[in-house]
């Protein structure tokens, strides 16, 4: 169809519309689809960064266990000093939707800076008893607000906006990368329903493919294939179909 046509085709569709008090025009653009946000991940070197502005062994004993474990931000808030397991490097926490109590490993730095925690800050430690305290005077149990108010003075003294969901984003990413972990083994890591859910780990950001499109732009050019001297090279690029040199 023309473009004058056409153009005149789709005025008339909604003037058409706007006379029988619709607008199929608006319909129609309500039905276009918002692009899902990609996730993001912290890179070795922004985590690096991230725990040289944390103010406190608290701070980066949570971190270090956001990073390592995968675990959501109210599920490592909600740990009790009995569920930690430092013989065995793991935390017990109540799994967001479903309530249940599992129990997932961490690394051996987030039980070191733990215990950097507890030796510097001395919260109360029963059993029962929450491992996340406040720094007031009068201490409290640390909560998702707070917690989000440590990251939030991270944040500004770097110039970042990480937000804690990014830890459990990066937590997974770095699994995938290593090749001695399938998807399901991640899936069931992070207590994902469905392993569509992990699925969106595997599909690359745009900022980690820039590396290597610069790499492929940086190498040589492959060279053309060379004929031997004893041949005719007019004949034999006639017969392979090459330009003439």
């Amino acid at each position: 169809m023309h473009k004058d046509a056409y153009v005149a085709r789709v005025g008339a569709d909604c003037s058409g519309d706007l006379d029988r008090g619709t607008n199929g025009c608006a319909a129609q653009a309500n039905f276009v689809k918002t692009p899902r946000p990609v996730w993001r991940g912290l890179t070795d070197e922004a985590a690096t960064a991230l725990f040289a502005a944390l103010r406190s062994h608290r701070d980066r004993a949570l971190v270090s266990f956001y990073l390592s474990s995968g675990v959501r931000a109210s599920e490592l808030l909600g740990l009790c000093h009995g569920d930690l397991d430092a013989g065995r490097y793991t935390i017990t926490v109540t799994s967001k939707g479903s309530r249940a109590r599992e129990m997932v490993a961490a690394s051996v730095d987030s039980f070191v800076w733990l215990a950097l925690y507890l030796a510097e800050q001395q919260p109360p430690m029963s059993p029962g008893g929450p491992v996340w305290w406040t720094r007031r005077t009068k201490a409290a149990p640390l909560n998702y607000h707070a917690m989000r108010a440590v990251l939030r003075r991270a944040n500004e003294s770097l110039g970042t906006n990480w937000s804690l969901h990014d830890f459990r984003h990066t937590a997974a990413a770095r699994l995938l990368a290593d090749p001695a972990f399938t998807l399901v083994d991640v899936q069931t890591v992070l207590r994902h329903a469905s392993v569509m859910t992990t699925q969106i780990y595997t599909q690359p950001r745009l900022e980690d493919l820039v590396g290597k499109v610069l790499e492929h732009y940086a190498r040589p050019p492959a060279l053309g294939p060379t004929i031997e001297p004893s041949y005719d090279a007019a004949a034999v690029r006639e017969l392979l179909g090459l330009q003439p040199s």
